[in-house]
């Protein structure tokens, strides 16, 4: 992605959500440890009327989640963070409490919202403050440290930055994100006209994520006016207000863009596809001529931006492919038994990794024959597609594609470059309508 011709409000990589799983642990360094308490209040209590959607927008789904999971799944990886409150509209409850279940979140508590943003957000930390039974309260010294307050429809925040945050909150009392203002802000007379305007220079966007100490929000929400429950919106301007804490500025990345239109649910699709589509593993069996077609493929997809990892197999060191991998590709030669894919799919269930991003199995198969075949009979399509079915039920994507062997030089090379194309097409998409299918190269 070309971040110089991006729009500044989105991100300029895709973010690291899917790269939190195990065998990556290179993800949280030690010098990002942190020795005091943090939780999260995630308010997602909005209807959604700006997206134009009935659905609220952090319960609208793409890649089969629903956004408010993928910014949960953020702050889950995150070691260091200890709970997660997501306050909702009392309508949502139950939908919410499906989403902690169905996705296995672990580290969250879904509470009723109030009737406006600040209400909502107030609910979340009297909740961080109660103690095991209802309406009791929680010891002070088991109270978190440090309070993140961010948005669930802002899915792409990291743990650096969140670190940054947390650290500055607990030495200020208060820290938040900021941004460049993109467009000049104007102020308007009440017939329409231009009054003035404000030196962008001088001004900056407030963003999330936001962090107070625990004591900083809370008792900023029980100074505040009904005005400010009423109308208000910024959480830092009421811990200067009333606490008299005078908040950390702290200039965010690009990615920490808002979910607000519908096109924006789109892009936030794209990111994360983009983000899984980075790499593949190559399995060749340990066959020469697999071994010769990987290489070519790794050499053409590695124009389409994408890297490849040829292995033998997935035992071994290699079986680390099934914890941290998103896309598998079986070149079987001259062999059209799915035994091979089978094996793979057995493999990753044995791994008992949860998918919760839908995971690419592509098989290629490398033939000098017109015709599939199984010790000399056809295979029918109907066993790629029962085999694909069941797999989709797991989350798994599994296509095929078949490739003839050609002694015409120019035709091979052009048969493999459309097996990259074809292969990183499937990978990118990610389409349920195709899983199943036998491609021709």
């Amino acid at each position: 992605m070309q971040s110089d011709s991006r729009d500044p409000d989105r991100p300029a990589h895709p973010g690291i959500l899917p790269s939190q799983e195990a065998g990556k642990s290179e993800q949280h360094p030690a010098e990002r440890s942190v020795d005091f308490p943090v939780s999260v209040v995630l308010p997602a209590g909005g209807s959604g009327e700006r997206t134009g959607l009935q659905t609220p927008k952090q319960f609208c789904s793409f890649l089969g989640r629903p956004l408010i999971s993928y910014t949960i799944q953020a702050f889950e990886r995150v070691s260091w963070i200890q709970s997660i409150v997501v306050v909702v509209a009392k309508e949502n409850m139950d939908l919410m409490t499906d989403i902690v279940q169905r996705f296995q979140h672990r580290k969250v508590r879904a509470v009723p919202g109030g009737s406006t943003r600040h209400r909502s957000i107030f609910n979340g930390v009297l909740a961080l403050g109660e103690g095991e039974e209802e309406e009791e309260e929680r010891p002070a010294a088991d109270r978190p440290k440090v309070v993140i307050i961010h948005d669930a429809v802002r899915p792409f925040v990291e743990e650096d930055f969140l670190y940054k945050i947390a650290m500055a909150a607990k030495e200020q009392g208060a820290a938040g994100a900021i941004r460049p203002l993109v467009s000049t802000v104007i102020a308007t007379t009440s017939e329409g006209y231009l009054d003035y305007s404000l030196e962008r220079a001088k001004y900056r966007a407030s963003e999330m994520p936001q962090g107070f100490t625990y004591d900083v929000i809370y008792q900023a929400y029980q100074r505040c006016s009904e005005s400010d429950f009423e109308f208000g919106t910024e959480c830092l301007h009421l811990a200067l207000q009333y606490c008299g804490t005078n908040a950390k500025l702290i200039q965010g990345p690009p990615m920490l863009w808002k979910v607000t239109y519908k096109r924006d649910l789109a892009a936030a699709e794209s990111i994360i596809k983009e983000t899984l589509s980075q790499s593949a593993c190559v399995i060749t069996g340990g066959s020469a001529q697999a071994v010769t077609l990987a290489d070519a493929l790794q050499k053409a997809v590695g124009a389409l931006d994408m890297e490849l990892d040829v292995i033998p197999d997935l035992m071994g060191e290699n079986a680390t492919y099934l914890l941290k991998e998103w896309n598998f590709i079986q070149i079987s030669v001259n062999c059209s038994c799915l035994s091979e894919v089978e094996a793979i799919l057995t493999d990753l269930e044995a791994a008992n990794r949860a998918f919760l991003h839908p995971l690419v199995v592509i098989w290629v198969h490398l033939s000098g024959a017109d015709e599939l075949s199984v010790s000399g009979r056809v295979v029918e399509p109907a066993a790629i597609m029962e085999l694909a079915s069941a797999a989709k039920l797991r989350n798994i994507l599994l296509y095929g594609i078949q490739l003839h062997q050609s002694k015409d030089t120019e035709r091979w090379e052009r048969s493999l470059l459309r097996v990259a194309e074809i292969t990183s097409a499937l990978i990118r998409e990610r389409s349920p309508a195709l899983v199943g299918q036998l491609l021709q190269a």
